[in-house]
């Protein structure tokens, strides 16, 4: 769990953490393979009610302002698995993007912003026939970006927000879960952490 600073390079993934370690996981040549437990899911109240805070999230504490990177690959079958990235502070203040089955045909690419004990949920349809999304996660103090892309090239930018809560280090990572009674693969490559790749914005 130590602090750590790395150039724009790959991540020592022994520095990591978990948060609700699943039953299965594999962790090798910068991989990480995860099998999800089921009934595991991040919510808070918002419209559904119901609280969970038991899906399964990989971590590493960070100072300062910083760039990370991550490459998923998923094949869910079941409703609302999702695999994706996590900012996590404690169950009342974190953050997931990801990619959330929904059926055969269709799957949904969003993120979560929990602000002081209360989720939101912002997200667009996407063919279900996707098994791979890379993100970028940029912070600048207590504002975060993060972006997507289908091909590893050409990133889109999903959300601009902003967490409440005073943030000395970050946790930052990966995670996925399977809110149903279901289970499915999930797995991680190409971690990289380094410098905050977030330009400034520009005003005229």
């Amino acid at each position: 769990m130590g602090k750590i600073n790395y150039p724009l390079d790959k991540i020592d993934l022994t520095r990591f953490f978990w948060i609700n370690q699943p039953n299965y996981f594999r962790l090798k040549n910068n991989r990480l393979t995860v099998i999800t437990d089921p009934g595991t899911d991040f919510w808070q109240r918002t419209y559904y009610g119901f609280q969970n805070d038991n899906g399964h999230a990989f971590v590493s504490e960070i100072n300062g302002d910083f760039t990370f990177s991550v490459k998923t690959r998923f094949k869910a079958e079941y409703q609302y698995d999702q695999c994706g990235i996590m900012l996590y502070h404690n169950a009342d203040n974190w953050v997931k993007a990801s990619v959330e089955n929904e059926n055969k045909e269709c799957a949904r690419l969003g993120s979560v912003v929990t602000n002081l004990g209360y989720s939101d949920w912002a997200s667009t349809d996407i063919s279900a026939h996707i098994h791979s999304v890379s993100y970028h996660f940029s912070r600048k103090d207590q504002d975060f970006l993060i972006e997507y892309s289908f091909d590893d090239v050409h990133f889109t930018q999903m959300r601009i927000f902003h967490i409440d809560v005073e943030l000395p280090l970050a946790r930052i990572g990966v995670y996925a879960c399977s809110p149903l009674n279901s289970s499915f693969k999930a797995e991680f490559s190409d971690f990289k952490l380094g410098a905050c790749q977030w330009q400034n914005h520009q005003t005229e």
